[in-house]
């Protein structure tokens, strides 16, 4: 019998952090739960981190995921925008890794991918698809919708991490 892996997915942003839990058996998927972790715009940069990272880190001891996977920042034109997603990116990530999970990352096109069959598509399209692959789930935010997404191509990318991960670990042996 298949174990059961719970798979936490986290959509970083400065004012809106998402994040979505999923079960996986197998190649069935259950929805757990799913929120956002939102910060006070009129805080300093410092102050927001710090709540996000304290939100995070409550969902983590909460629902104890057993895998994290977080979307990859995408750079924009606004240098300073992109900055200050960088380092919620970087809690995004940092959570999960003081609780000891190893944290995978994928593109935006990746995630996009898995879930509706392009790598090209609007938010819209892959909300409708996160319902579809999981009737029951709920969401407060697009954010968290997204992060459900990330958790969903996590599950179905995560049993060829490890057999590459082997095969090239066999193959520095040899």
């Amino acid at each position: 019998m298949a174990s059961t892996i719970r798979i936490i997915g986290i959509d970083p942003g400065l004012r809106r952090t998402g994040w979505g839990l999923v079960e996986a058996t197998g190649n069935a998927l259950r929805f757990v739960a799913a929120g956002t972790v939102r910060s006070d715009a009129s805080a300093a940069l410092a102050v927001r981190l710090r709540q996000l990272h304290d939100g995070l880190a409550e969902v983590m001891r909460a629902l104890e995921p057993d895998e994290a996977a977080v979307e990859q920042t995408f750079v924009n034109r606004d240098a300073t925008a992109t900055l200050k997603l960088g380092q919620a990116r970087g809690v995004a990530m940092l959570v999960p890794a003081l609780s000891g999970l190893a944290v995978a990352e994928y593109a935006p096109n990746a995630v996009k991918k898995t879930v509706i069959g392009v790598g090209h598509g609007d938010k819209k399209q892959i909300h409708m698809m996160v319902k579809v692959l999981m009737p029951k789930a709920v969401f407060d935010s697009e954010d968290a919708a997204d992060a459900l997404a990330i958790a969903i191509c996590h599950a179905h990318h995560r049993q060829s991490v490890p057999a590459r991960l082997a095969a090239a670990h066999a193959g520095g042996r040899a």
